[in-house]
């Protein structure tokens, strides 16, 4: 595995990285709405090269708010358009509550770890 691309942040650090032909982007702290930006500008420099099979790892995600949840909602618009896929990496209840209470834990396929996600 080999990292494609990493910045930091106070509350956010995204990383980006290869796994089994997938690009995986790992978001480790809080996406809200000073931090959601930053993994737009991440997710959104992927799909304009075309990198369009994306797992996004939120397992290390302490808050997610409606700015992150509003930021994968326009990568999976972009990623659909260009006949991608996208998954999701969610392991604290409190995140995945926010996935089923806007019901879109119905549209964007939730995993346990990035390996299920690879394999879907």
């Amino acid at each position: 595995m080999v990292p494609l691309c990493q910045s930091a942040d106070v509350d956010l650090d995204v990383s980006t990285r290869e796994e089994s032909g997938r690009v995986v982007v790992v978001a480790i702290g809080e996406v809200d709405v000073y931090t959601a930006p930053q993994l737009d500008a991440e997710l959104s420099r992927l799909t304009a090269e075309g990198r369009t099979d994306l797992v996004v790892d939120l397992s290390r995600v302490d808050f997610l708010d409606s700015t992150g949840l509003s930021v994968l909602v326009k990568t999976l618009k972009r990623v659909r358009e260009a006949d991608g896929r996208l998954d999701v990496v969610v392991t604290a209840d409190r995140v995945a509550k926010v996935f089923r209470i806007t019901g879109l834990d119905a549209l964007i396929p939730l995993h346990a770890s990035v390996a299920d996600a690879v394999a879907s």
